[in-house]
């Protein structure tokens, strides 16, 4: 039995990486041939040595076009279920993070997404066989020193995909375990990166909806109470735009991924991606997120129509005083020609 640790963190980036290779993963499993057209594509900016706790590993710095960054280590390591692997783990996502700065990430303490894949290669046999340390798997998944109640390690064994019959997958909030006795964990890796990538880009569109809608109620709120929005509502609808432009965007790239990967039906890559999506609660996020586009919506249709009400009754005022005007003037005529009959 051999190990592999690979850790990684993937953010925004401040500015486009052009990669210099993209990655062509082909899972060794049965796919169709339009797999991959609409996937989010890895391209490899760099790759290096570097030495954590006197282990050599690589580090690869990676990008998804247009703006988004990966920085992934990997160590081989002799036992996956050693406690050194918690220090190495650990040190081997710090060490991520930094070159994510480093390299023009954006907001990486903020939005980042961590993970950990712990790979078992070369045994023979059925996986279940390292279940006798199952509670060192769990808690390796959960980054938790501390000694796991039983129950608590049998909900996260429970979030599992076996395929083969000796091959597994086990997935949880921060990290997989990948049983594969071949080594051939490159596809699994992709699919666990690219939802991390789309658990970043929620995180990332959440928070830039609530900027908005903050901004919006500003708007408004700074707004004379007599001008009913009059000098803000162009500067509400341009904020209302660009949501929408980046909604329209970031939800038609969701959909393109989970209708490419889950197309698939009971395949692996759809099973494993369904998976992982359920802990992930991606499907949640996006209920949050159209919730709040439609806030911000509601709050645009407020704004709009108060504005709209507001030039309809400075309309009807400004007719209202037309015909007063003209009232008098008529009345100046009518007095002028009945003195001109009278004198």
């Amino acid at each position: 039995m051999k190990g592999k640790l690979v850790a990684f963190v993937i953010s925004e980036a401040l500015r486009a990486k052009p990669g210099k290779e993209e990655l062509h993963i082909q899972s060794k499993r049965s796919a169709p041939h339009y797999f991959g057209e609409t996937i989010p594509h890895q391209f490899i900016v760099s790759q290096e040595k570097v030495f954590i706790r006197n282990r050599q590993g690589e580090v690869f710095l990676k990008t998804y076009k247009p703006d988004m960054l990966l920085v992934e280590i990997r160590f081989d390591v002799e036992d996956i279920f050693s406690d050194e692997i918690f220090d190495l783990n650990d040190d081997a996502i710090k060490y991520c993070y930094n070159f994510l700065k480093e390299k023009g990430g954006k907001d990486v303490d903020k939005f980042a997404e961590e993970y950990s894949v712990y790979v078992v290669y070369d045994y023979e046999g059925d996986p279940e066989q390292f279940f006798i340390n199952k509670s060192k798997i769990v808690a390796l998944l959960k980054s938790e020193r501390i000694e796991l109640d039983p129950e608590e390690v049998d909900y996260t064994m429970r979030a599992q995909m076996k395929y083969a019959n000796n091959d597994l997958v086990i997935v949880d909030w921060d990290g997989a375990f990948i049983f594969e006795p071949n080594g051939e964990f490159e596809f699994t890796l992709e699919l666990l990166q690219i939802a991390n990538l789309q658990l970043v880009r929620y995180h990332s569109l959440d928070s830039d909806i609530d900027e908005k809608l903050k901004h919006v109620v500003r708007l408004i709120k700074a707004a004379p109470a007599k001008s009913q929005f009059l000098f803000n509502a162009a500067e509400v609808a341009q904020v209302f735009k660009k949501t929408m432009l980046v909604r329209s965007e970031s939800i038609s790239e969701f959909q393109a991924v989970d209708r490419e990967i889950k197309l698939i039906g009971d395949w692996y890559s759809a099973r494993l991606f369904d998976l992982v999506s359920r802990k992930f609660k991606l499907d949640e996020w996006r209920k949050v997120i159209k919730g709040k586009l439609d806030d911000l919506e509601d709050v645009y249709s407020v704004a709009s129509e108060n504005f709209t009400v507001s030039w309809e009754r400075r309309g009807h005022n400004i007719e209202m005083i037309g015909w007063y005007i003209l009232l008098v003037g008529w009345m100046v005529f009518l007095l002028k020609d009945i003195f001109v009959l009278l004198f």
